[in-house]
């Protein structure tokens, strides 16, 4: 009764070990690349420059 209930311990063990998940972490084989979509619109701000210059000279006293 003993060695059967010790074998059956043992296969027991033996399933178990092979259903034991892993897990990998690895680097990228290639870097990791950002892509961001930006458009710059200078001509907004040349024009908000030249409103606040203008305004400037035509109310001296608000600055």
């Amino acid at each position: 009764m003993l060695k059967q209930t010790s074998l059956v311990i043992v296969l027991g063990l033996f399933m178990m070990s092979g259903c034991s998940p892993t897990v990998k972490v690895e680097t990228p084989s290639e870097p990791i690349t950002i892509n961001l979509n930006i458009k710059l619109d200078a001509d907004v701000r040349l024009k908000l420059e030249q409103t606040a210059t203008n305004d400037i000279e035509q109310n001296p006293e608000l600055f």
